[in-house]
């Protein structure tokens, strides 16, 4: 096999989730807004919202920006691993079907709403006074070493 050489060394990939309901930022004019403001950042439109690359100060420029149209919509994630793009260790044209970490983003994607509901309902008590925090519930004793053995012993006979 051909050794690897990537093609953007020294840049950084960041998703860049977008939990809105259609009255807030849509991810489509999320990438325009992005696309005016990426001074030399690699964009590319997902289905879950953007893929941004570059320089590490490019690149976290680009969020800030970014993240402060809708703040609690918008949801920004490192990617680790390999570069974007037709990396033939990863691409699926090569694999066939999605990259396993997209399945990932399906599931992160759908706990988003209740990030959202959270950061909404922070912003709305600011200022307010906080509510006293709930009891602790008490802790359960822990379970004796020999009782385990004796479970144990019980289900295999």
């Amino acid at each position: 096999m051909a050794e690897y050489t990537p093609d953007y060394v020294g840049t950084v990939t960041k998703y860049v989730f977008v939990e809105s309901p259609p009255s807030m930022t849509p991810p489509g004019e999320l990438a325009l807004r992005a696309y005016e403001a990426s001074e030399g950042v690699l964009i590319k439109e997902t289905c879950f919202g953007l893929q941004v690359t570059g320089e590490p100060e490019s690149v976290d420029r680009l969020i800030e920006e970014i993240r402060s149209f809708d703040p609690t919509h918008i949801f920004v994630k490192d990617r680790g691993g390999f570069p974007p793009g037709g990396d033939p260790r990863r691409c699926r044209a090569n694999l066939g079907g999605a990259r396993p970490g997209y399945l990932g983003h399906e599931r992160e994607f759908r706990l988003l709403r209740y990030i959202t509901r959270g950061l909404e309902e922070l912003d709305r008590r600011e200022g307010d006074e906080a509510e006293p925090a709930p009891p602790a519930r008490g802790k359960r004793p822990l379970l004796d070493i020999k009782r385990l053995q004796e479970l144990i012993d019980t289900e295999e006979s």
